[in-house]
């Protein structure tokens, strides 16, 4: 019984919910410290790292900061965000690159920092180090040469060169645009087309027993990020190969709305070819027939035949069979035109900054031309030096290179006589064979 006059009340459960809050301070504490200690370890051991490797943590770990700061953004106050660690870590007493020097390096640390090994770079810096100090007088030849190596190599970002090479923002883009016209102007010479067409033509009558061959033509893709070009669109860059995967030619930055052929017709090589008669002037060549053939290159399907420009068979209908001749040919060109494929799937590898796996912003698509000429000149500087070639790896856009549609333009007859003669000297070179 109740006591008289008295009511009964039920006892109030205490709330457990504030036991399942998070404690934001605490916990923006805990994120802070893991911070502190990967900038810490990475400050610690940034010579030790591969680039890569620094280069993934400083953006964890720039990206853990932002999200941080959106965190703390939310705390009531008196919570002081000046407590936390920096983003990044603090700024070494001499910037990485001079103590990279310093340290005892192999020619793989080289490889891996700067895609050569320390011979190659010096001699690329005596070739370059005169213009860099006419271009660049704040700067160290060497600095600014290996910080725009660095970013080609990795596809780094400004920021993240100049934190390394001890230079600023401004510093780190003037450097790079500087070394890249520094190489088009100083190894122009090693598109070799113009400046060595023998040794060229030497190469695929022993490596491909293609006699008078000066080159495989064909095409690559650079995606971007521009409404222009619609949500798809990229850039074209033709680029005509030697056997041993060299760059000869290179006219980049047509836009994905051309045709392959409009390309070529509005090209710097095609006017040398037709127009001026500065190319493929020399010798032919005589097959043990008597039948002549002159210079000329391969290329896809997408171009048209030409008499220096010869393409594979086509199936009119697929009932059609190809002969021991045609399939001769064929199977020589596709070999060739791996060439192409190669080379730009090597180009990309060794210059990240021209992965697939990125795509240029709209506003910076009218430096990508330069930068891709830079690199290829780069890359045939390489072969010369010896340096090992980076494993080519297939990507999607052999894939769609394969699919081009073929150039539906006139045939000329007297391209398909050279192209009919070559085709007989392979089928008898495998039959003896």
């Amino acid at each position: 019984m109740a006591p008289s006059g008295g009511t009964k009340r039920k006892a109030k459960k205490k709330s457990h919910h504030h036991l399942n809050r998070p404690n934001r301070p605490n916990l923006a504490a805990i994120i802070s410290a893991v911070t502190a200690t990967a900038n810490s370890f990475l400050s610690q051991n940034d010579l030790t790292l591969l680039p890569s490797q620094t280069l993934a943590l400083e953006s964890l770990i720039a990206s853990t900061s932002h999200s941080l700061s959106t965190f703390l953004s939310l705390l009531p106050k008196p919570f002081d965000p000046l407590s936390l660690p920096p983003s990044l870590p603090p700024p070494q007493p001499q910037c990485w690159f001079r103590r990279f020097l310093s340290a005892a390096n192999t020619d793989s640390r080289w490889l891996h920092a700067f895609r050569m090994s320390q011979p190659s770079f010096s001699q690329l810096l005596d070739q370059l180090s005169p213009s860099l100090r006419s271009a660049l007088p704040q700067i160290a030849p060497d600095c600014a040469l290996a910080a725009a190596i660095f970013r080609l190599a990795h596809g780094a970002s400004y920021a993240a060169v100049a934190r390394r090479f001890g230079i600023s923002l401004a510093e780190s883009c003037r450097a790079f645009f500087a070394v890249c016209k520094a190489v088009t102007n100083k190894l122009g010479h090693l598109f070799e087309l113009r400046t060595n067409s023998e040794r060229v033509v030497v190469g695929f009558g022993w490596s491909s027993s293609l006699p008078n061959c000066v080159g495989v033509l064909g095409l690559d893709k650079f995606a971007i990020e521009s409404k222009i070009l619609g949500e798809d669109g990229f850039l074209m860059v033709q680029a005509l190969v030697d056997s041993e995967g060299r760059f000869l030619d290179v006219s980049a930055g047509w836009p994905s709305t051309l045709k392959p052929e409009t390309v070529l017709r509005q090209s710097k090589l095609f006017l040398e070819i037709e127009e001026s008669r500065e190319l493929l002037q020399g010798p032919s060549y005589k097959f043990s027939d008597g039948s002549l053939i002159p210079q000329y290159v391969l290329g896809d399907s997408c171009y048209p035949l030409l008499p220096w420009l010869l393409t594979p068979y086509n199936r009119v209908n697929e009932e059609d069979s190809f002969g021991s001749a045609e399939r001769a040919f064929n199977c020589a060109h596709a070999r060739a035109m791996g060439l192409v494929g190669d080379a730009f799937g090597r180009l990309r590898i060794r210059w990240q900054i021209l992965s697939d796996l990125r795509k240029w912003k709209g506003e910076c698509v009218e430096y990508l031309p330069y930068v891709i000429v830079t690199c290829c000149l780069l890359h045939n500087f390489l072969i010369k030096c010896n340096e090992p070639m980076p494993v080519k790896e297939v990507t999607i856009v052999e894939k769609e290179r394969a699919d081009d549609v073929a150039s539906d333009g006139v045939v000329d007859e007297n391209a398909m006589r050279i192209r009919d003669a070559l085709a007989m000297h392979l089928s008898r070179a495998n039959l003896r064979g």
